[in-house]
């Protein structure tokens, strides 16, 4: 592989997602060549353990042969089909049948997507569609969390609530609105599990109370863990709370499981910590475990057969997209799950279980204020004052010096602007190799705390 030329063309062509065009230009490319299980080597030779699984979403690790051999024979056969003018296939059909007898609640039908930021997309497109179905056409506002994020659409930007994807770029839109999120650490009534749960019925209730009450109100979104918000975690019987009180309501309670969905945090779905019945949910990443792009969007019943009696005969309903229920996505699907369903799930609860324990040794570390997990998924939050909170200054450049010193110890994870750490190993990890992942971590934070600049922030 020619290096210096892949850089170099990279740099002048290639647009990075959620990037800075300046600093990559600047800094260029890491190309990665191959991976195996947990472990990627990019084209200088170096090896890295992936503490993150590519973006959250390798949930079976590199080169596993069934999932490669999957997509080969469907490539063979059929390559693409059309979901359009009546039209299926049989990986999509088959992948959809087995999803839904899986999945929480109702939620007996599923539209394939391209990934997590279409799917949420399609769950805003096909909530107008009902709510006009229904004959409530003013139940248009959507309320989401703050923290959270749903994607980089345009409309998913805007109930996404993290500035980066705010910034320029017109939203959020004025039908969408946000809550505080549940974050146990940084929450103002307090680590108290009631009074966070208290406190979001309460601000759900009250925001809608400003849009102008729930007869135009059409949704809640929520993470079951906030992932790209830091990893948050909220307490227990968070999600049992809120969606009884969506229930009261009489509005939508949408769950985004694109993350935490197919073992992240332990069982096939998140929503089964707390036996949540979501009217819709969202998935992606592990449904392919990368090897493909595809998302999915979980229907309730009654949405459905909403939609479906009060289209008028003949009359389409109007989304759709050219690869929706591609036939390789779903064949690569349907041999994820059964590597899911053949033990994997079990593995990366038995090994999550080993990195809360390893996690639970990090936040002795001078500049771990909290750590959190659930399974396989995981949140180091740094700060400079473990009495106070405070978080680094941005001037300290605390994440690009755990992205370059984890690079250099053979580790990757992700390292979040506003200082945390996110974890996210892939469900066939070892023990072992957790281990190394958290010793790692540790002789990184070392070599971030050696440094002059953070040392003297540093309160101990």
């Amino acid at each position: 592989m020619d290096t210096p030329r892949l850089v170099s063309l990279d740099r002048e062509h290639l647009i990075h997602p959620v990037s800075s065009w300046q600093g990559h230009e600047a800094s260029g490319a890491t190309i990665l060549e191959s991976g195996k299980g947990v472990w990627l080597t990019d084209s200088n030779g170096h090896r890295l353990l992936d503490g993150f699984s590519g973006l959250w979403c390798v949930n079976t690790g590199y080169g596993c042969e069934s999932v490669i051999e999957a997509g080969r024979r469907q490539l063979e056969k059929l390559p693409y089909a059309t979901g359009y003018f009546g039209f299926s296939n049989e990986p999509a059909i088959e992948l959809a049948a087995r999803l839904t007898k899986r999945a929480p609640g109702h939620l007996n039908h599923i539209y394939f997507a391209l990934g997590g930021s279409d799917a949420v997309d399609s769950t805003l497109r096909f909530i107008r569609y009902y709510q006009h179905a229904r004959g409530t056409p003013e139940k248009r506002h959507v309320i989401g969390l703050q923290k959270g994020y749903h994607g980089s659409s345009f409309a998913g930007a805007g109930l996404t609530a993290l500035p980066v994807f705010h910034r320029d770029a017109d939203v959020p839109l004025p039908w969408q609105h946000h809550i505080p999120s549940p974050d146990p650490y940084r929450h103002p009534a307090g680590p108290n599990a009631d009074s966070i749960i208290q406190a979001s019925v309460r601000a759900l209730h009250d925001e809608i109370a400003k849009i102008g009450g729930p007869e135009h109100v059409a949704a809640f979104y929520c993470e079951l863990v906030q992932g790209s918000g830091g990893v948050i975690v909220p307490p227990a019987g968070w999600a049992t709370a809120m969606q009884a009180a969506c229930r009261e309501l009489n509005i939508l309670f949408i769950v985004d499981e694109v993350i935490t969905g197919f073992g992240r945090t332990g069982p096939l779905f998140a929503c089964e910590h707390e036996n949540i019945e979501p009217d819709m949910m969202t998935v992606a990443k592990g449904l392919t475990a990368g090897y493909a792009p595809m998302g999915g969007v979980f229907m309730s019943d009654e949405i459905y057969e909403t939609i479906r009696d009060k289209t008028p005969a003949g009359v389409a309903v109007g989304h759709g997209q050219t690869y929706s229920a591609h036939p390789v996505s779903a064949a690569i699907g349907l041999a994820v799950l059964d590597l899911y369903e053949g033990g994997l799930l079990q593995n990366g609860t038995r090994v999550g279980e080993h990195l809360v324990t390893r996690l639970a040794g990090l936040g002795n570390h001078p500049l771990v204020g909290t750590t959190r997990s659930l399974g396989m998924l995981a949140g180091i939050e740094l700060v400079t004052d473990k009495s106070t909170k405070t978080k680094p200054d941005p001037k300290l450049g605390i994440s690009g010096k755990l992205s370059r010193y984890g690079y250099e110890q053979g580790i990757l994870f992700r390292a979040f602007g506003d200082d945390v750490i996110g974890l996210a190993p892939p469900l066939c990890s070892t023990v072992a190799e957790m281990d190394q992942l958290c010793d790692g971590l540790v002789s990184v934070l070392d070599r971030v705390m050696d440094d002059p600049s953070v040392a003297l922030a540093l309160k101990i």
